[in-house]
């Protein structure tokens, strides 16, 4: 009795984690890395994560928020990968149903950095699931002919049950050699 009971929770343990794979899948994190001058900068985009899900949610009036933590990381081949820089940035949507209008919100590190009122749901998706030339640091800040990568974690708020997987947040990173 005991066996079978085990064997039970392993294959319902498997088929958690296979199905968590199979929703973690279906969002991709698509990061472009981009030294400018004397900048650093990044561009992404979390496809598919605007969902019917989301749009319910948005359309409740719900405050609906996408949080991304953009780290640069300088590879190390024996201890752990030092963080150069860290971004915090969020993107929040507020829709007034009286109105049918969303109010869009950005901030980085806690501070505003835009707003703007809309109607139009493109719009939306776009501010709340990408960003284009983010700063991310300095270039003064990086070693000439090192390896870095920029790694960044999306979460959101409400919670859904597919927008990000079942764990609620989605990684990805791209690798990038920095030659002045």
């Amino acid at each position: 009795m005991n066996l079978r009971r085990g064997l039970f929770w392993c294959v319902m343990a498997a088929a958690i984690v296979a199905g968590g794979i199979a929703v973690r899948t279906k969002e991709s994190l698509r990061i472009v890395p981009i030294v400018n001058g004397n900048t650093v900068l990044v561009s992404f985009e979390l496809a598919d994560a605007y969902t019917n899900d989301v749009r319910d949610a948005i359309s409740s009036g719900l405050l609906t928020t996408f949080t991304y933590d953009v780290d640069l990381r300088m590879v190390a081949s024996l201890w752990m990968d030092r963080t150069v820089a860290a971004v915090v940035v969020s993107t929040s949507d507020q829709y007034d149903n009286l109105t049918r209008q969303h109010v869009l919100t950005r901030t980085i590190d806690g501070r505003v950095d835009a707003t703007q009122v809309t109607e139009d749901e493109a719009v939306v998706r776009q501010w709340l699931t990408s960003f284009v030339r983010l700063t991310v640091c300095q270039t003064s800040k990086l070693d000439s002919g090192r390896e870095y990568y920029l790694r960044i974690g999306a979460r959101s708020r409400p919670h859904g049950e597919s927008l990000l997987g079942w764990v609620n947040a989605i990684t990805g990173q791209a690798k990038f050699t920095f030659i002045p």
